[in-house]
C-alpha cells in the first residue's frame, strides 16, 4: 500500500546524509516522499552555490519532493550555530501553521540538533498523524559532549524538551542497544523504542584494483580516516602514534573544526601524513580499498560508548579490516566480527602496538570477516523490510 511519508530532516541532499538514501529506497518502494529540510550549507558553514534563501527553495530529487525553509547559514562560530539550528526550527513552526500538505505520517531523521524533532511533534499533533523519530544523537548528552555545553540550567531544559518530544513519539528508532536503553530509561512505553541500525549506502563494496590518485604506490602501510575531523573525533592521538611507527602513511579524507590544528600538529611528519579535503560519497570506497586498514576513533566520553558510529558500517561494507581506538559498542562489533583491533581510548602505546601487529599479520582474513557482518547484520533490504513493518508501509 503506497503512502505519503514526510520526511524531517534539517540536512538533505546536497548535503552528505544517511537519510538521502533512505528516501531514495522509499521512492522505489513506490511511496510518496516529501522532505521538509533547510538551505545546504553543511559543513562549509555557507550556503552551497545556487541555493538561498529565494533560490531552489523547492525541487524534485530522484522522485523526492523538497521543501527548503529559510534558515541561517551555520558559519564557524557558536553563536551562528545556535541560530542555524533555531532558525530552521522557527521557520518550521511558520511551515506548520500555513502548509497544506496531507501526509500519512512523519519520519524525523535527528542527528544534532534534537530541538528539529519539534517540527514533526507538532505538525503530528496538527494533522493527527503518526510521529516517528530516528534518534543519531543523544540529546542533552551530545550537546555536554560535543557541544561543550556544562551548564545544568541549560542541559536540564534540553533534557525536559527532549523527553517530551519522545513522549509525543508513535515510536522511537535508534541506531544503537546502548542507545535503545538509553532512551528507554527515559519513556513510560518502553516496548516503541526500537533498535534500527544504520546500513551503507549501495556504492560501499569492494573496489578491485583501487587506482585513486591522491594515494601513493609506495610501501608504506596506509591507515586511511574518512569523515568529519572533529575534535569528538580523537584523532589526537594520531601525532603522537605517528612519531612511535616506520613505514606508515596516515590518509585523512575530509574536513572539520579539528583538521587545521590537525595539520599544524603533523607538520614535522609529512612522510606520515596525507590529507584529502572531503570528497563525493561515491569515491570514499576507492579511496578505502587503496588503504590497508580503515581507523575509526572517539574522544574519552561515555556518550561514545553508546554510539555505534556510520562510518563503521561503511567501512565494514568494502571489507576493510578495522583499527580503532573505542569502546562500548563500537568495540563489541570489531570483537564480535573478529575483523581488526580495538584498542582502549587515548592508549597510545596500545596503538602503537596494535599497528604493529597489523603490519605483519595476514589483513585478507580481517577483510572477509568484515564484509560478511556487515551481510549478516547490516543488509539493507532486511533492514527495510524491517522499518517498513514498524512503519505500516506494508
Amino acid at each position: 500500500m503506497s503512502k505519503h511519508i514526510l520526511v524531517i530532516s534539517q540536512y538533505f541532499y546536497p548535503e552528505p546524509f544517511r537519510i538521502n538514501d533512505i528516501c531514495q529506497e522509499w521512492v522505489k518502494r513506490g511511496h510518496k516522499v516529501t522532505v521538509l529540510t533547510g538551505i545546504p550549507n553543511y559543513p562549509e558553514g555557507k550556503f552551497y552555490k545556487g541555493y538561498g534563501c529565494f533560490k531552489k527553495r523547492k525541487e524534485n530529487w530522484n522522485g523526492i519532493d523538497i521543501i527548503r525553509i529559510p534558515l541561517i547559514s551555520r558559519g564557524h562560530s557558536s553563536i551562528r550555530l545556535i541560530l542555524n539550528y533555531y532558525s530552521f526550527v522557527w521557520s518550521g513552526w511558520f511551515w506548520k501553521a500555513f502548509t497544506k500538505l496531507k501526509p500519512d505520517l512523519i519520519f524525523t531523521f535527528e542527528v544534532s540538533p534534537m530541538i528539529q524533532a519539534l517540527i514533526g511533534k507538532w505538525f503530528s499533533k496538527k494533522r493527527k498523524i503518526p510521529n516517528y523519530l530516528y534518534v543519531q544523537d543523544l540529546w542533552p548528552e551530545n550537546l555536554e559532549v560535543v557541544g561543550g555545553i556544562h551548564n545544568k540550567h541549560i542541559l536540564n531544559h534540553y533534557q525536559k524538551m527532549s523527553d517530551k518530544i519522545y513522549a509525543k513519539c508513535t515510536k522511537i528508532f535508534a541506531t544503537s542497544p546502548s542507545f535503545v536503553k538509553a532512551i528507554q530509561d527515559r519513556v513510560e512505553d518502553k516496548e516503541k523504542v526500537i533498535y534500527w541500525p544504520q546500513y551503507a549506502e549501495d556504492i560501499y563494496r569492494p573496489v578491485e584494483n583501487p587506482n585513486p590518485p591522491e594515494v601513493p604506490k609506495d610501501d608504506r602501510f596506509k591507515i586511511i580516516f574518512t569523515g568529519n575531523v572533529g575534535y569528538a573525533q580523537g584523532l589526537d592521538i594520531l601525532p603522537k602514534v605517528a612519531k612511535e611507527v616506520d613505514n606508515v602513511l596516515f590518509v585523512i579524507v575530509g574536513d572539520g573544526r579539528y583538521k587545521e590544528q590537525l595539520i599544524k600538529e603533523t607538520v614535522d611528519m609529512k612522510d606520515k601524513f596525507l590529507f584529502i579535503d572531503r570528497q563525493p560519497a561515491e569515491r570514499i570506497p576507492e579511496l578505502l580499498c587503496a588503504c590497508d586498514v580503515a581507523f575509526l576513533s572517539f574522544m574519552d566520553s561515555p556518550l561514545f560508548e553508546k554510539t555505534i558510529p556510520a562510518k563503521l558500517q561503511s567501512y565494514m561494507a568494502c571489507g576493510m579490516p578495522i583499527l580503532a581506538s573505542a569502546s562500548g559498542e563500537t568495540k563489541r562489533i570489531i570483537e564480535d566480527a573478529n575483523c581488526g583491533i580495538c584498542c582502549e581510548l587515548g592508549n597510545v602505546e596500545q596503538l602503537v602496538d596494535a599497528i604493529r601487529k597489523m603490519q605483519s599479520i595476514q589483513l585478507s582474513i580481517l577483510s572477509i570477516n568484515s564484509i560478511e557482518y556487515y551481510n549478516k547484520n547490516f543488509n539493507k533490504q532486511k533492514l527495510f523490510e524491517f522499518i517498513d513493518f514498524e512503519l505500516k508501509l506494508r
